[in-house]
């Protein structure tokens, strides 16, 4: 009896050292979720400090035009007062050339005039130098001559005196009238280029009030450009932000969900390392279970080789002999999250179809009557770094 119960404990101990390693090796893979899941969520954590930077930044830029556009504002009033003061330039501008082109036209009219009294004292001149040119010498020996007596001589001398007075008047007058003229005609020329001044000075004050208009105001709208350009950078690295924030959130929900996934599978191989297993005989099947093996074989092993069939095949009945595990088939592969094709509804199209191949059914007959080339292994899934695999079979490792 003694040697029958130290036989049962090493065998015990036997299948505890066996099953121990697979269920470590089966925590492997979701450790691996883990870290890398950490990778991504640090990764996604850098990307919002930097985003939250380049908002900061953004923030700070907008600031600053704000600022910008504020002082801009107030240079535009200062131009506003500045418009009004050069409008009222020009107004005052505009009346004193009017009242200059009046003065012009008076003095023009007044040159006219001049230039006339100027040529009739001329003509006056001339015809008086002409006279004495032709009867000058005649005259005066005919009034010396034609004197009765000395009374009568000094009234003809009287005449001559006046007579020479007179030309000498109109010689003055034309000189008078020639110094008039040529005033008149200097006062016009000052009045023109004064005139010019002006209109040089109102065509100065157009130009300087389209430069005042154009200066701030082309500020204005290139400023506000800019802010509006900065509000639209700001709005999408917010929503960037928020993007990052909601993916970091579901990270961590992911993270969450591995991490108790691990536990559970850790759980699960403490279990296994102490579970007990019966033997094929103990099975009883059910009439579909070959049908619904057959399918799910085919859906995560059809393109396999055939020894990649009969070992995921393995993989189902070694859980449905562990005790850690549902002790059906159907039970086994319908147990939540275990096998995708059963989450994404390829086995049940498949078994809508009837997809499984001659080849599948062989597999799920021959592993049905007790036959497995991967020992008790339950689990298997492709490659990944971290799980080392006792077994390595087409596409797939068995742990």
């Amino acid at each position: 009896m003694e040697r029958k119960q130290k036989l049962a404990a090493c065998l015990a101990l036997i299948l505890l050292c066996s099953v121990m390693p697979f269920s470590v090796q089966a925590t492997e893979e979701t450790k691996e979720k883990i870290r890398q899941a950490e990778r991504e969520k640090q990764e996604t954590e850098s990307q919002l400090d930097q985003t939250e930077e380049n908002l900061k930044n953004l923030n700070q830029q907008q600031s600053s035009l704000q600022g910008a556009l504020s002082t801009l504002n107030t240079e535009l009033t200062q131009v506003s007062n500045n418009l009004s003061e050069l409008e009222q330039s020009i107004i005052d501008k505009e009346a004193e050339i009017a009242e200059l082109d009046e003065e012009i036209e008076v003095v023009t009219g007044e040159l006219e005039e001049a230039i006339a009294l100027k040529d009739d004292h001329y003509d006056t001149m001339k015809h008086q130098i002409q006279f004495m040119y032709e009867r000058g010498d005649f005259l005066y020996m005919e009034l010396f001559f034609s004197a009765g007596n000395f009374s009568d001589f000094l009234n003809k001398n009287d005449y001559i005196e006046q007579l020479s007075s007179y030309q000498q008047k109109v010689l003055q007058e034309y000189k008078d009238s020639q110094a008039a003229m040529e005033q008149k005609q200097a006062e016009l020329e000052l009045a023109k280029e004064k005139q010019e001044e002006n209109k040089a000075e109102l065509d100065e004050y157009k130009i300087q009030v389209v430069a005042e208009q154009s200066r701030v105001s082309g500020l204005v709208s290139q400023t506000s450009n800019s802010i509006n350009a900065t509000a639209s950078q700001i709005s999408e690295a917010e929503e960037e932000a928020l993007a990052y924030e909601q993916k970091i959130k579901e990270q961590e929900e992911n993270l969450t969900a591995l991490r108790a996934k691990l536990a559970e599978e850790m759980r699960m191989a403490e279990l296994a390392a102490q579970s007990s297993w019966r033997d094929i005989s103990e099975v009883d099947f059910a009439e579909g279970d070959r049908y619904l093996l057959a399918n799910l074989i085919y859906c995560e092993a059809g393109g396999e080789p055939y020894a990649g069939q009969v070992a995921v095949g393995s993989v189902v009945i070694n859980r449905v002999l562990s005790s850690v595990y549902p002790d059906t088939v159907t039970g086994v592969i319908y147990q939540n999250k275990q096998f995708s094709p059963v989450g994404s509804g390829r086995l049940a199209l498949a078994l809508a179809e009837g997809r499984a191949t001659a080849r599948c059914y062989q597999a799920a007959d021959e592993v049905m009557s007790g036959a497995t080339n991967v020992g008790n292994c339950v689990y298997f899934r492709t490659p990944i770094d971290g799980i080392t695999p006792k077994y390595r079979i087409g596409g797939h490792i068995f742990y």
